[in-house]
């Protein structure tokens, strides 16, 4: 019949939980006398890891954030390496184009020289036959004279006598 009312049944099960309570607080207090006073190495080491799991997480994000300016200082310096080469190569071309207009200028310059040799032997030559024409004019001219003022005479035929004769005169040409 005690079960049978609630107020009894509220009663045996406050009781029951405290008496639950009061058991477990004694049962903790003699286990705690009973607990040896020294740490279990198993948790230090457990503590150690933990420590190092810590700090070796930390080193790897710090090495992952390395790795990724690495990697970006990379890419720029691969970009840098292509652009570098790309202005090799044109640089290339305009030094392989320099030298072949090179070549043809001295090309050109060989048979502008050749030409010009040529012209200049031509005109050394030219000067040539025209100073001898030149003398020979001058040795026409003068006989000319000569014949006409009477100097020399073909046609008398008398070589002992002396004639008197005059200074011949000088051409325009100095000779």
């Amino acid at each position: 019949m005690l079960i049978e009312t609630p107020q009894n049944l509220l009663y045996v099960t406050g009781g029951a939980f405290l008496l639950g309570w009061i058991v477990g607080k004694i049962g903790a207090y003699f286990g705690y006398r009973k607990k040896p006073k020294e740490r279990d190495p198993r948790d230090d080491r457990i503590r150690s890891l933990e420590a190092e799991n810590r700090v070796a997480t930390s080193n790897a994000e710090k090495g992952a954030a390395e790795l990724e300016e690495i990697g970006k200082r990379l890419e720029d310096a691969e970009q840098e390496v292509a652009s570098s080469e790309q202005t090799i190569a044109e640089q290339l071309e305009l030094i392989e184009q320099l030298r072949i207009d090179l070549k043809e200028s001295v090309l050109k310059t060989r048979e502008l020289r050749a030409e010009l040799q040529d012209r200049a032997t031509e005109n050394v030559r030219s000067e040539v036959k025209l100073r001898e024409v030149e003398t020979e004019l001058s040795v026409a001219h003068a006989s000319t004279d000569l014949l006409a003022t009477g100097v020399l005479d073909y046609s008398t035929g008398n070589e002992t006598e002396e004639i008197e004769r005059p200074p011949i005169p000088r051409t325009a040409t100095g000779e």
